[in-house]
């Protein structure tokens, strides 16, 4: 008997089901045992020691939230794609089982503050995902005692390889379950309104054609409504120049403690939990130890080293000295910045740095109905991309000048001086 086909979600049913208060959803329900304790396991609750939105909380103070949170969020948004009639019809449990335990699990291999550790240590956050659903970890054997196969389907849609698309679109694609729940959670913890859109009206257009989530015509505004709110969630909020600033004062750290182990400084500090990231052998359990409690034990310890540059960074960081910054106009003003930086006693490696944001509200993928494509379902039953269908994201994509924004970060203390350049 093929188990895929025989399984049933009942069979894993809890007697007594269990349910989470959540500020976005009201209340998240857990009814399958399997869900319970992969919430319970060491990798899930570590995630409750790292900030979904990294350094945000420096500018909206009440972004506290953590990336455990969301990923419930995740889950409870999936359980709702799955209830609506067409998606229910579509799948069979096990591949509601899958999906559900890949929305829960999506961000495990997100390591301390995301992507500024990223950045340095060159960890991709879904490929150490993918390792610790299917290397040595209590998820790994939550899942395999369900079914020895289940490991591999659930990294499957996390990898985009899963041979039901249906599936991977659920968790990641332009319009999913993670951007659901992450603009409208984000927007309430930072006390801003710029993510709300109508969740349960996209969710009561989908539809399922040509075995992929389509939406109906009549759905577009609230699309549009939830493109334009992911717009101006990154401009407002997650690209901030001042959450940019603590990202990359966070870099620096990073940065020169890999370039004084090169140098074969004698460190005070014992770097145990580091090295794994610093030499580049990280095994899961290594990856599973660190989260930003230890990495903040760390910067305190910092301060107390004899290396000038790692000592500052660290005490700017814990005391909020955040770099300041100001739009870079051109690369002259950048070399200038940086040798006037050198000039004042700056290592312009760790104080200048500069960057660009750049946000596209919508990838179109021209007529060819690619899986991350958004396509509107007439009534005719023709499948047409979102841009044919909506005047504001053809007008979006026809203007093909997309903001971008390109600053430069600089030590308060040099400000006065750059501002007479």
């Amino acid at each position: 008997m093929d188990f895929k086909n025989t399984f049933t979600l009942k069979s894993i049913e809890m007697k007594e089901k269990r349910v989470i208060r959540d500020a976005i959803h009201d209340y998240i329900q857990i009814d399958h045992l399997v869900i319970w304790h992969l919430i319970n396991s060491k990798e899930m609750q570590r995630l409750r020691r790292i900030k979904q939105l990294g350094g945000t909380y420096q500018v909206f103070q009440s972004a506290e939230h953590s990336r455990f949170v969301h990923s419930l969020g995740v889950y409870q948004v999936i359980r709702r794609m799955i209830a609506t009639e067409c998606v229910e019809k579509s799948l069979n449990d096990y591949d509601k089982l899958c999906v559900m335990c890949a929305g829960l699990l999506h961000d495990l291999g997100h390591g301390p503050f995301s992507h500024s550790f990223e950045g340095v240590f060159h960890e991709n956050h879904e490929a150490m995902t993918v390792r610790i659903i299917l290397e040595e970890s209590e998820v790994h054997q939550i899942l395999k005692s369900v079914y020895q196969d289940l490991p591999k389907d659930v990294a499957a849609i996390i990898q985009h390889t899963h041979s039901n698309q249906i599936l991977i679109q659920m968790v990641s694609s332009q319009l999913d379950a993670d951007r659901m729940d992450y603009l409208l959670r984000d927007s309430y913890m930072t006390g801003t309104t710029y993510g709300q859109y109508d969740m349960s009206r996209i969710l009561r257009t989908m539809r399922i054609c040509d075995h992929k989530i389509v939406f109906k015509e009549s759905g577009v505004q609230a699309i549009e409504n939830y493109i334009l709110a992911r717009y101006h969630m990154y401009w407002q909020v997650y690209y901030h120049p001042t959450a940019r600033s603590y990202e990359h004062l966070l870099q620096s750290i990073f940065l020169r403690v890999k370039d004084l182990c090169d140098m074969n400084y004698c460190w005070k500090t014992k770097l145990d939990y580091l090295l794994p990231f610093l030499y580049q052998k990280i095994s899961v359990q290594d990856f599973i130890d660190l989260d930003e409690s230890v990495i903040m034990y760390y910067f305190k310890e910092f301060t107390k080293e004899d290396d000038t540059i790692l000592k500052d960074l660290s005490i700017r960081f814990l005391n909020r000295k955040l770099f300041k910054y100001k739009q870079l106009k051109n690369q002259n003003e950048q070399t200038s910045i940086r040798q006037l930086a050198k000039k004042l006693g700056y290592n312009p490696k760790y104080y200048i740095i500069s960057d660009n944001q750049k946000q596209i509200p919508y990838l179109h993928y021209g007529e060819k109905g690619e899986l991350n494509e958004i396509e509107i379902l007439s009534n005719d039953g023709k499948l047409s991309p979102l841009p044919s269908k909506s005047e504001i994201v053809s007008a979006i994509l026809k203007s093909k000048q997309f903001k971008s924004d390109k600053k430069i970060f600089f030590p308060k203390e040099i400000k006065n001086e750059i501002s007479i350049l």
